[in-house]
């Protein structure tokens, strides 16, 4: 153990929906997860995990997708039908690191 990380960056896209957009997610899914499975083909290794928060809190995140590049999630979150479709208010995109040391 050297006790220095070595840091890797991730880029967390969260998704930020209130309670209209919450409400529009069962008719919007079926295309969000057909853009999801389309996007993970076309970009391997770009989309590393995907997925909704288990409680919703009003002003908290409803989502949060991690990927290997900011251009990858800022690409994703321009073309994901829940944005489209108004079921994400807003979205936005923080560097995270992860390390082991």
């Amino acid at each position: 153990m050297t006790g220095t990380p070595q840091w890797t960056e991730r880029f967390v896209l969260l998704y930020f929906s209130g309670d209209e957009g919450r409400a529009r997610v069962p008719e919007v899914f079926p295309a969000h997860h057909a853009y999801t499975a389309s996007f993970r083909a076309q970009r391997p290794d770009q989309l590393l995990l995907t997925g909704p928060f288990a409680d919703s809190s009003p002003g908290q995140p409803g989502a949060m997708n991690v990927f290997a590049t900011r251009e990858a999630a800022e690409e994703f979150a321009a073309d994901d039908p829940f944005v489209t479709e108004g079921v994400v208010a807003s979205w936005s995109v923080r560097t995270w690191l992860t390390g082991e040391d």
